[in-house]
């Protein structure tokens, strides 16, 4: 029996209610087993009209008064506990013993962040990159407009003057030459993948200056540019390493898929050699989707751990391990969001700028970036600079917080995270922090 002030445990009759005694006899709960049984009342023989008499009093021992109605603070949790726990049954009204609100729910998680520092949520992993880019915008957005401006200038200039100057008409005429052909398609491969690479020192800069402010607001500790620069700085090359290697692993996939049809086809079994290379890519690009999730969480062990790339990718697939499903929708979910987000800053200034240029909306809906010249880059190029800015903290704030959400649920990062956070009695068992989390 508990003796706590405003707990009852489950089971207890309420004072002034009869149990029965050792021989199923009913007795007041409040008189002693040794005292002697009530006296019947005496009534007198003539009795007054009804409505004019009272009750006598009882003979035997008085009734102890009822107990006074419990107050607002009735069922509050018991001294030194934490939210619910064992003492969290909220009285009438808070639902029964086990259900929602019962004296069976488990305190609400610690949260000196953005996130409750237990297994998270889809949504709240979402809501968390958000929180980060909402609570310290000037170092988020500053970062992620610093890095977009001078990858989208380094864009337009490769844009304006090395794919300007090359010529692609031959890969729209039927009656070019197959030399012609090959000409533009290097030149056409030469400028994408300028702009790949351009694009892809961008995305590593950004991911790793925002990968130490998201894992600071996690413990609600701010941090500064200058701060998250040298936190990202010594780790930038491997980074860049991990970020080619990946590409390269998938781009071998491939090609090993395909190989065996293109060799067909070299052979002179053309039909055969096509679907059989068909088939051996679609497989091919199974197995590739497979490896990429498993290391997609290597970006933030590289940075957070300090481990070395390979090191970082074994370390991506032990946390993916068993729930690769669960990652893969995540980051497809933020994939979309940061698409749609991005295609809704980008396309009205994309129409913008080819109203704007010299050959207007039918030689946007007709020609090439390229051959809109200067105006159409500038003015769409902001809008890319937008985009970034907005889908960059999103992109790289989900995939850190998966990677803290994975960590927590095999490895109890939650208990170092409070430690960090300066929680002094997080991790006790009336905290009752970690577990399953409904809906996640």
């Amino acid at each position: 029996m508990n003796d706590t002030p405003g707990w009852a445990s489950p089971g207890s009759a309420p004072s002034g209610e009869e149990t029965p005694d050792s021989s199923g006899t009913p007795r007041p709960a409040d008189q002693d087993g040794a005292n002697p049984p009530e006296q019947p009342s005496k009534w007198s023989k003539e009795q007054p009209p009804p409505g004019q008499w009272s009750a006598p009093a009882p003979q035997g021992p008085a009734q102890a008064p009822p107990p006074p109605a419990p107050g607002p603070g009735w069922g509050g949790r018991p001294p030194g506990g934490q939210g619910g726990g064992y003492g969290g049954w909220g009285g009438p009204g808070q639902g029964a013993p086990g259900g929602p609100g019962g004296w069976g729910a488990q305190a609400p998680a610690a949260k000196p962040g953005v996130i409750p520092l237990r297994p998270l949520g889809v949504g709240e992993i979402l809501d968390g990159a958000v929180s980060t880019m909402r609570a310290y915008w000037r170092t988020v957005l500053g970062i992620s407009l610093a890095v977009a401006v001078v990858t989208q200038v380094a864009i337009i200039l490769v844009q304006g003057f090395v794919l300007d100057s090359t010529d692609t008409e031959a890969l729209n005429d039927p009656s070019a030459t197959v030399g012609e052909l090959s000409r533009a398609m290097g030149d056409a491969l030469l400028g994408s993948g300028l702009v790949l690479l351009v694009t892809l020192l961008g995305t590593i800069v950004a991911t790793a200056l925002l990968t130490s402010v998201t894992s600071r607001a996690v413990i609600g500790k701010p941090v500064t540019t200058g701060e998250a620069w040298r936190d990202a700085r010594p780790r930038l090359a491997r980074l860049f390493g991990l970020t080619l290697l990946l590409p390269l692993i998938a781009v071998a996939i491939l090609t090993a898929g395909a190989l065996p049809g293109l060799l067909v086809m070299a052979g002179g079994s053309a039909e055969a050699g096509f679907t059989l290379a068909v088939f051996g890519a679609l497989a091919a690009g199974v197995v590739t989707l497979w490896l990429m999730v498993r290391f997609s969480l290597a970006s933030p062990a590289l940075m957070l751990e300090k481990q070395s790339i390979a090191k970082s990718m074994r370390r991506s697939a032990k946390l993916v391990r068993g729930s690769w499903w669960r990652v893969f929708g995540i980051q497809l979910l933020a994939a979309i969001i940061a698409f749609i987000v991005e295609s809704i800053v980008v396309i009205p200034f994309a129409v913008l700028a080819a109203a704007l240029s010299g050959d207007g909306l039918t030689g946007f809906l007709d020609s090439s970036g390229g051959d809109l010249g200067w105006t159409y880059l500038i003015v769409s190029g902001i809008g890319s600079v937008i985009g970034s800015m907005i889908t960059f903290p999103i992109t790289a704030g989900v995939t850190v917080l998966l990677y803290i959400d994975r960590r927590i649920r095999r490895e109890a990062l939650d208990l170092d995270l409070a430690r960090a956070a300066g929680l002094q009695d997080y991790g006790s068992v009336a905290s009752g922090t970690t577990g399953t989390t409904p809906g996640s």
